[in-house]
């Protein structure tokens, strides 16, 4: 068919049936689907029944169908490689995401959590204590006196305050049995 035979609508229903299936094997050839060459060949017809007022215009219909395949086809190749690249960088973003994730679990430091946690503990177990044998601790601990200054702030002998404190660490000791590594520093 060389000059365009279109005129109406059973020219075109014969141009479908003769066309459709060159139509598809060639577009197989390039987009290696049969199920996507066929979607585009049916894009083909549709255009070209879209374009019913310019048939007469058409002058070759066998280059104007293959032309308008091979414009899909080119479509249709460009999609799925835009696609694909956008896949690679949604996989690569989930990538990086994920490595950045390892790293800072990698990072991280449990004995923060270990630390609070003791804190809270010690605290505790020194609210735990007798509060005369408590305040002498925490100010012999925390208060930095030495013995001889708690004694006089308590009209005590340093003896008994020495006393206190070691009654204090004992009770400490007995009560974060399970943290054996803080009695080093009690």
């Amino acid at each position: 068919m060389k000059k365009s035979s279109l005129e109406n609508t059973n020219d075109f229903e014969r141009l479908y049936l003769l066309y459709y299936p060159k139509l598809v094997r060639f577009s197989k050839e390039y987009v290696l689907s049969e199920e996507d060459a066929e979607n585009i060949v049916q894009d083909v017809f549709l255009d070209l029944w879209e374009q019913k007022s310019q048939w007469a215009v058409i002058q070759y219909i066998n280059s104007y169908l293959f032309k308008l395949a091979k414009n899909k086809c080119v479509d249709f190749l460009r999609h799925k490689i835009t696609s694909a690249e956008k896949q690679q960088q949604l996989h690569d973003l989930k990538t990086h995401e994920f490595q950045y994730r390892l790293r800072s679990m990698e990072q991280f430091d449990e004995s923060i959590l270990y630390e609070k946690e003791l804190n809270t503990l010690i605290r505790q177990a020194i609210q735990s204590l007798p509060e005369r044998c408590r305040e002498i601790f925490i100010l012999s601990r925390f208060g930095e006196m030495n013995h001889q200054e708690i004694a006089d702030r308590y009209q005590l002998s340093p003896n008994t305050v020495n006393n206190q404190i070691s009654l204090a660490i004992k009770k400490l000791r007995e009560h974060l049995k399970d943290y054996l590594y803080v009695s080093f520093f009690l």
